[in-house]
């Protein structure tokens, strides 16, 4: 675990203090030009968090160096939403300054789990000094064209495209379907939605139980989430979701690729997808999180 603490490691002349708008330009500069950048695979682009906290910025001389942003979504969830740094500064030196500020904030406001998806080796070891733990590891699979069996909708049951009305519901579904740590709240699944390419929901006569929302990219279709409530699984909605999407990415000329990532340790999710026909890519990444307790 991992308690708030002043940071003593901050070098003379650099000054941490939270973003503000004023300084949009400033970081979407660092985010353009610098190297050592970290971007959580979000809905949102680092620079639309802005306004909202933890998001901390270094400053030397007037001059934006670093930036960290990690606003709970759902509230008790800390995803590093950004992390960047100017070349002339380490890695280290920039990052636990930011990090210390973010912490005591959280603190602050009731403790949260800080997490991050490791896409980069300079940035997981940043983590593992920090004393972030790894939590699971995120694995990409990938289906390329082939036959694919008829949409079988399972007695009681249809598949309608979703719309902004069925958003309450599929968060509830959300919920249900997988741990706080990869909850969406409405405002990140309404984020979603607006850039799907397809989503769909699987309904019967009690209203929504599942849904799948998929967004489209230069190579394909990504299936970016796929849910069934518990109670309802077991019917091969799931399988017909995906189904229904394969059919339905040719009409939009997404095929032959359809990729998803899931939990290297969801074994229902990874048999599910197996059965369809999709292929681990050997690309997968590290998932790491700590705990910051309450003030």
């Amino acid at each position: 675990m991992i308690t708030a603490n002043p940071s003593t490691s901050l070098k003379a002349g650099l000054q941490v203090r939270p973003a503000a708008s004023a300084d949009q330009q400033k970081i979407a500069d660092l985010i353009f030009l610098e190297s050592r950048v970290h971007r959580h695979l979000d809905w949102r682009a680092p620079l639309e968090w802005l306004g909202t906290s933890p998001y901390f910025v270094t400053e030397e001389n007037g001059r934006v160096i670093a930036a960290l942003a990690c606003p709970p979504d759902p509230d008790s969830i800390a995803w590093i939403r950004l992390f960047v740094c100017t070349s002339h500064l380490s890695e280290s030196l920039a990052w636990v300054p930011l990090l210390d500020a973010a912490r005591g904030e959280l603190s602050a406001r009731g403790g949260a789990t800080v997490a991050a998806i490791a896409m980069q080796r300079w940035f997981e070891k940043l983590l593992i000094d920090s004393g972030f733990i790894l939590h699971q590891h995120i694995v990409l699979l990938e289906w390329l064209e082939q036959p694919v069996s008829p949409v079988s909708i399972p007695a009681g049951f249809i598949i309608r495209e979703m719309t902004t009305e069925d958003l309450q519901r599929v968060v509830e579904i959300d919920a249900a379907a997988f741990e706080p740590l990869w909850h969406n709240s409405l405002g990140a699944l309404t984020k979603a939605f607006s850039q799907a390419l397809y989503a769909t929901v699987a309904e019967n006569a009690s209203g929504v139980i599942g849904y799948q929302l998929s967004t489209g990219n230069s190579l394909g279709a990504h299936l970016a989430r796929l849910a069934v409530r518990s109670e309802a699984q077991g019917h091969g909605l799931g399988l017909a979701l995906v189904r229904d999407l394969i059919l339905r990415s040719d009409e939009r000329n997404c095929r032959p690729r359809i990729t998803v990532n899931t939990q290297d340790n969801n074994a229902s999710s990874l048999a599910l997808y197996h059965r369809l026909g999709f292929q681990r890519t050997g690309e997968q990444f590290p998932v790491y999180t700590c705990q910051v307790e309450p003030a």
